[in-house]
């Protein structure tokens, strides 16, 4: 059989195959999608399970005229294959490569630009209204996985599309999972509406009968009434019904001719309408099939073996933290811990396992966990709140009004912090010591391992008047020993771990064993190199800064941060208000005023001189230009 997949070049190649040949091009979808990511790595079960759904699409509807609006992105991937990224696709995710994720730069087949859950509705809408003023007529289609109607943002836009009234399609992709088993409520609700089969047959014969009856008759309008009181008790859709939008399902989202045949009647009615496909996650690939959580987001792997799981030989921070965390809570009953849809990906099964009452999932809900958190504060628990800090940014309002403006004890394990790699800038958690550390009675740590966690959990959670965080990077830890209980760090205190004389290096987190790195390579040309681990982005060590300022002729800065407003710039800020003897240079290096793209983390470090050869090389430079006299600044 001859290969179809390499003659679509774009969707218009698509519409010209015969609609019978649409199973091998799934067939084909799905094997390409299989082979690159067990390459590449990336975000494989959903991408599978929607393939069916995005053959459709691309059959009835004409991109980019039209406009298909993917939630998050985990299930674009056949979208990027079937629209021009085909030949590309074997470079997913690598430096330069194709993006992980929907990415308007990239294609203007990708409307909107993703990576964080829920967005897909109101977007939709905002394409639905523009499309309105300007008096087109094309479609506007959102395709949502069911996680992500855990995220009030989602009913935000449904409630919205329903008050407008405004011609768009919304695909709820029900697979039951987001990245672990969903939860909640809306969980609970759509495995109602699921489970109500018979409906599809009674709505049938109620509609035969009102067909019959005499239009305007008294008899058909009780019918009708009738035929609601039943769908509702039979399918509970009333949700969606209320909120304005037409809905149509449960149906098969893997049936092809269906779904072809649904969007083509769909798309000629008027109003808002939610089609509700059921899926399975990893549909083809029996290992995703097996275990979905698993292959939601993968390393490279042997296609024809699946994943195999090697322990670590060093423990990741992720792990140091659940641990932890449980060690603490089993001795204090206080302890709560929250996470927002990610229990194994933030390192809380453990807790979830062994403190089940004292664990909490609250779906992707990250402003929602926050103020829960606060509410649990509030009556003298001590919750941990644990969500990366790319989805912390979203509950910047709850952390300032919800927590911090009460003082209350609330405690953040960010996680994540830094570059992340290859899901690039939608992912690179680079801005949590800038949004954190504005926060009045907010504390900001950043261990330099992992044992170091540990502590710095303690110390957050030995607070009594307000709110701690503590940002550590993926992957990894060092391999230090993690003897001895946890036991809190005093506020504020720095530790200095080498002695120099020409210069001093002050470095927080990830950036600290870097740091001891480049200055055995400044050893080497002669320059002697104090380092410092910070450990505190707020409150700084006010009494090191003073001492380090009288004995240096240079003072280094480094953060895997972004420079703006991050933990460099809350030094200068203390050197601009504090009176103190001497005056050294200072040099500030972090991550750049800019998004950085995909690619490897070492990768993106070296490039931005953040490795350790690169800190070394640019502290060179600036005391080089310090001995011509002439003049540096600071920079990334």
């Amino acid at each position: 059989m001859e290969p179809l997949l390499p003659k679509i070049k774009s969707p218009d190649d698509l519409k010209k195959l015969p609609l019978d040949s649409m199973e091998q091009v799934c067939a084909e979808l799905r094997d390409e999608i299989i082979t690159s990511v067990s390459r590449s790595g990336g975000h494989l079960g959903a991408s599978l399970g929607v393939v069916e759904i995005t053959v459709a699409l691309h059959r009835v509807f004409s991109t980019p005229a039209d406009k298909i609006v993917w939630d998050v992105g985990h299930q674009a991937y056949g979208h990027k294959i079937l629209t021009g990224r085909r030949e590309r696709f074997h470079t997913l995710r690598s430096k330069g490569g194709v993006a992980g994720f929907p990415k308007q730069a990239e294609s203007p087949h990708d409307m909107f630009g993703v990576g964080h859950a829920s967005t897909a509705i109101s977007a939709a809408v905002g394409f639905a209204a523009a499309r309105d003023a300007s008096g087109r007529d094309n479609a506007v289609v959102a395709v949502v996985g069911d996680g992500a109607l855990t995220g009030g943002l989602s009913f935000e836009g449904l409630n919205n599309a329903g008050q407008l009234g405004t011609n768009m399609i919304v695909i709820l992709n029900d697979n039951k999972m987001s990245i672990s088993p969903n939860v909640g409520a809306i969980s609970k609700y759509l495995t109602r509406i699921t489970s109500g089969e018979p409906y599809v047959r009674l709505e049938a014969d109620i509609w035969d009968l009102l067909g019959k009856i005499p239009h305007g008759s008294k008899a058909q309008k009780m019918a009708g009434r009738i035929k609601e009181s039943l769908k509702q008790l039979v399918v509970p859709t009333i949700l969606f019904e209320e909120l304005g939008f037409k809905y149509f399902g449960p149906l098969d989202g893997h049936d092809l001719p269906l779904m072809v045949k649904t969007l083509e009647a769909v798309r000629k009615l008027q109003g808002p309408i939610l089609i509700h496909c059921i899926t399975s996650k990893g549909k083809g690939y029996k290992f995703a099939e097996e275990d979905g959580q698993r292959y939601h987001g993968v390393g490279k792997f042997d296609k024809s073996e699946g994943i195999k799981v090697v322990p670590p030989s060093v423990p990741s921070y992720t792990s140091v933290f659940g641990d932890t965390l449980v060690q603490l809570a089993e001795k204090d009953p206080r302890i709560h811990g929250i996470t927002a849809a990610m229990p194994t990906g933030t390192g809380m099964t453990s807790m979830k396992d062994r403190c089940p009452g004292r664990f909490h999932d609250v779906g992707i809900a990250e402003g929602h966990a926050v103020t829960f958190a606060g509410g649990l504060a509030s009556d003298g628990c001590r919750p941990v709140v644990a969500i990366y800090s790319t989805f912390l940014q979203r509950a910047l309002d709850q952390i300032i009004h919800d927590v911090a403006l009460q003082k209350l004890p609330v405690v953040f394990a960010v996680d994540r912090g830094g570059v992340v790699g290859e899901d690039g800038p939608t992912h690179h958690g680079v801005f949590d010591f800038t949004y954190l550390r504005m926060i009045p009675n907010m504390v900001v740590m950043a261990p330099r391992d992992e044992d170091q966690l540990r502590h710095m959990l303690a110390t957050g959670l030995d607070r009594e008047d307000g709110p701690s965080s503590i940002r550590y990077p993926r992957g990894s830890g060092l391999g230090v020993s993690l003897a001895g209980d946890p036991v809190p760090i005093p506020l504020g205190k720095s530790e200095t771990l080498a002695a120099g004389d020409d210069l001093c290096i002050l470095a927080v987190g990830s950036m600290v064993q870097e740091s001891l790195e480049a200055a055995r390579f400044l050893s080497k040309s002669g320059l002697s190199a104090e380092v410092v681990d910070m450990r505190f982005i707020k409150p700084l060590d006010e009494a090191l800064l003073e001492d380090v300022w009288q004995r240096h002729r240079l003072v280094v800065t480094v953060e895997e941060n972004s420079l703006v407003g991050g933990f460099g710039a809350a030094v200068l800020e203390w050197a601009a208000a504090t009176e103190v003897g001497g005056h050294p240079r200072i040099l500030n290096l972090g991550i750049p005023d800019v998004f950085q793209e995909h690619a490897s983390r070492s990768e993106l470090l070296e490039d931005m001189g953040l490795d350790s050869r690169g800190l070394a090389v640019r502290i060179q430079e600036m005391l080089e230009l310090r001995s011509d006299g002439s003049e540096a600044q600071s920079a990334s």
